[in-house]
């Protein structure tokens, strides 16, 4: 019983499929562009995108000025949207906007323009080029179109994105101190302070110069040593001024003393 059961509902299943491949096939045939654009529109609105966008290609050289057409450009841009062909569809709701920028969907590609960009951004580890072009995006959308809906959304993506480019320059600058390449991880520190005054890493980041300035000092030559641990006594004093409840005030004060008692070795070195 349970097998007739399966096999009739295979057979259902398979001629549905037939049925609809011919019906396509039938209307992709037509000379009549209407017919193409009604059965488009019905398609991407039961989510058949993949058959919608076949026809709205299409379409698209016959109706070229006409009223159907800004409707045809939305429909086609979100179609590869909800196709997850995000590089497309960041292509096609820009060109729409730039094409119909007094539409009532204007507002709303600009947006997806800038979403598709931002679905496109890799994870912190990799090139973060898609990245800059999305918050450049949101900043524009959000300077458009200050009262907009989407502006709480647009600002919290921005610092999502933000985030990315933080936690990737903190990664780098944490590399060159783990490589022992101290000069060129406290350029980066220096960099990231500059570039993300207001990032939460800022804590972590001024830790981790303390801790490279430490051990910088420790290993230059001794001409230079007093002068780089008197640095790093300098950031430790900021950092406590700035964190003094921080989980490595503890750790920090050790290296604070120690910093003190190379520099006096030095003195009584005469260096």
């Amino acid at each position: 019983m349970r097998k007739s059961t399966l096999l009739i509902s295979f057979v259902l299943v398979a001629f549905t499929m037939i049925t609809s491949c011919s019906k396509f096939r039938k209307i992709q045939k037509s000379d009549d562009w209407r017919v193409k654009y009604e059965a488009a529109i019905d398609y991407y609105e039961n989510k058949d995108y993949y058959r919608s966008i076949i026809l709205f290609e299409d379409i698209m050289p016959f109706i070229r000025g006409t009223e159907e057409s800004e409707l045809v450009q939305f429909y086609f841009a979100y179609a590869h949207y909800y196709q997850k062909q995000y590089i497309m569809s960041s292509h096609l709701f820009k060109t729409f906007y730039d094409t119909y920028r007094r539409s009532s969907y204007a507002e709303e590609a600009y947006y997806m323009y800038a979403y598709s960009l931002y679905k496109q951004s890799p994870d912190h580890n990799l090139d973060q080029t898609s990245t800059i072009e999305a918050i450049i995006a949101l900043q524009n959308f959000l300077n458009k179109y200050p009262g907009s809906d989407k502006r709480s959304e647009a600002t919290d993506l921005m610092d999502k994105l933000r985030l990315k480019l933080e936690t990737k320059a903190y990664e780098n600058a944490k590399l060159y101190y783990d490589l022992g390449i101290y000069k060129s991880a406290l350029i980066a520190m220096d960099n990231f302070e500059k570039d993300y005054p207001d990032s939460k890493l800022n804590e972590d980041i001024l830790y981790l110069k303390i801790k490279t300035g430490y051990d910088f000092a420790k290993a230059s030559i001794p001409s230079k040593q007093k002068e780089r641990y008197y640095d790093t006594i300098e950031h430790y004093e900021t950092f406590i001024d700035k964190y003094p409840s921080s989980k490595y005030v503890k750790e920090l004060e050790q290296v604070y003393a120690n910093s003190l008692d190379q520099i006096e070795k030095l003195k009584e070195n005469n260096l």
